[in-house]
């Protein structure tokens, strides 16, 4: 990529709409969306799946996690298939990993809901790698950052999907229909990617062997280069902590700041919100004024402040002083993953699509270890504060090396 005038990113474009690749970008968020909302089914309707099936609704959450848990070796390896088979199919074979998932899922019991874990989880990793392969070569380098923020609120938008339309579907025609629903979407996405196929994959190559050298490109990486080393620790902290936030913000709230559960989880949508909103607009800004590097860096000091508020929160907080909280930690902690696959990409050099890889594995990682630490501080101190102590230690800390980290046009 051709150097700019400022560190490390892509000169500038001619326009804003020019540099923006509508077709891959609308395609790319459709996936993470339909993803995101079929890894998050099993947990929005634990409930009703619980009660029918007689088991423990506690275990059901461990599906998200098996998903994650598997997609971060989906994820390490995707580069490889994508350089063979090409970005749109391997695309294809996301979506048709949904589609097995939701169709196993609604025809089997706990059993089923298992395996249908792994099946997701095969695929759900090669959603970054995959979007970064389609979009970076048709993407003006002056709205990078934006464009792979825009794409990322997939992530939340499956979420919210789920949790406004799963729900009313399982009341009315049954959990097992809420799954089945989601397959028709999946399935015209599969078709949709076929129709460009032959265009987006031209730069594929037949003759490239699997499962050799290039199948540890994404950890040589992370060997080789300082900026890989600490994007990937901050994609590491950052994505844990937000997962700590959403997962014990609305616990947190009932138990300590009087607050019922309606409007525990009020505050937690307008997290989720400001997560959605606070994307593009830092995409802009790390396209216009400041270079991505330095912004994650900055987001992680101001995460830090956030979490050591959060654990300070009690009945005798105004509730605008709890809302500030929840739309910081928000606009931070959930904000920051378009600009962090934007590092990851930019300074990923030739390596583009196996540095998103890197970038998502960490994340992955984040996701399933921190909040883990987070729960069983909680539950030994009983304290809130030491878990947000030291979330906050370890986002600075991040957070500062990236505002010191040395910036290199190229790796």
């Amino acid at each position: 990529m051709a150097p700019s005038g400022r560190e490390g990113e892509s000169g500038s474009g001619a326009g804003l709409a020019a540099g923006i690749p509508y077709g891959p970008l609308l395609l790319t968020l459709a996936m993470q969306t339909l993803a995101t909302m079929a890894a998050f089914s099993a947990p929005t309707l634990a409930p009703k799946i619980a009660m029918d099936l007689g088991v423990d609704g506690h275990l059901i959450g461990f599906f998200v996690s098996t998903v994650y848990g598997v997609g971060i070796a989906s994820a390490l390896f995707s580069p490889d298939f994508i350089q063979k088979f090409g970005a749109v199919r391997v695309g294809q074979f996301v979506m048709l990993g949904v589609v097995a998932m939701l169709v196993i899922a609604g025809s089997g019991g706990l059993g089923a809901l298992a395996l249908c874990a792994f099946v997701l989880g095969s695929g759900y990793g090669a959603t970054a790698p995959v979007s970064t392969h389609l979009l970076i070569p048709r993407t003006k380098p002056n709205v990078l950052n934006l464009v792979f923020s825009i794409r990322q609120i997939g992530v939340p938008l499956g979420g919210v999907l789920g949790a406004l339309l799963l729900p009313f579907v399982a009341v009315e025609f049954g959990w097992r229909m809420a799954f089945w629903v989601q397959v028709l979407p999946a399935v015209l996405l599969i078709a949709a990617f076929q129709y460009y196929r032959n265009s987006w994959d031209e730069d594929r190559n037949r003759t490239h062997r699997l499962f050799k050298a290039e199948l540890w490109r994404p950890l040589y990486l992370l060997r080789d280069s300082a900026l890989m080393r600490l994007l990937s620790l901050a994609s590491f902290s950052y994505a844990g902590s937000q997962l700590c936030f959403i997962g014990f913000m609305a616990l947190h709230l009932t138990e300590r700041t009087g607050l019922d559960l309606i409007a525990a989880g009020q505050v937690l949508a307008l997290y989720q919100i400001s997560g959605v909103a606070s994307r593009p607009i830092w995409g802009w800004l790390a396209d216009r004024y400041i270079s991505s590097i330095r912004l994650l860096g900055l987001l992680g000091i101001v995460m830090a402040f956030a979490a050591i508020a959060a654990g300070q929160l009690s009945e005798s907080w105004s509730i605008w002083f709890v809302l500030l909280v929840a739309v910081t930690a928000g606009a931070t902690a959930s904000g920051f993953t378009g600009i962090a696959y934007g590092a990851f990409a930019a300074f990923g050099g030739k390596y583009r699509t196996e540095a998103t890889a890197l970038g998502s594995s960490a994340m992955f990682l984040g996701v399933l270890i921190l909040p883990t630490i987070f729960g069983v501080i909680v539950g030994d101190s009983r304290e809130y504060w030491h878990a947000y102590g030291l979330i906050a230690l370890i986002v600075a800390s991040s957070g500062a090396w990236l505002m010191l980290a040395k910036i290199k046009t190229e790796l």
